[in-house]
């Protein structure tokens, strides 16, 4: 199992709601996209896509996560399947990163014109 993942709402819409269409919601249409542009990704055994049921973003729809060992941990908001392929390429700097840390000048603007939270790793004793 790969030592990174990549979370995706599956339940995103740009209407909260206890009842979701997961075919047709932003976050099935990210998930399609990320699958197929992952299928020929040269990294793509490097980094699990991961569908989860919700992100509770539901105001900033559709959520991914990059999550790694020992890294920070980078939340997009408002993303959309547009930017798939973008995420893959800071996917790309994320797994180079030792620690996570991508600098903001490093991020293609379908990812800057977002929403961003980078959450520290927890620290190992």
């Amino acid at each position: 199992m790969p030592n990174h993942v990549l979370f995706v709402c599956k339940s995103c819409n740009s209407v909260h709601s206890d009842d979701v269409d997961y075919k047709q919601s932003a976050g099935a249409f990210m998930l399609r996209k990320l699958a197929t542009l992952h299928q020929v990704w040269s990294r793509k055994n490097e980094l699990e896509i991961r569908p989860v049921g919700c992100l509770w973003t539901c105001s900033r729809p559709c959520a991914v996560a990059f999550s790694g060992v020992n890294k920070a941990t980078y939340l997009f908001t408002n993303a959309s399947d547009k930017s798939a392929e973008a995420l893959l390429q800071f996917g790309e700097l994320y797994l180079d990163s030792d620690d996570g840390n991508i600098p903001w000048s490093k991020l293609s603007e379908p990812l800057k014109s977002g929403e961003l939270a980078r959450i520290p790793p927890v620290p190992q004793n």
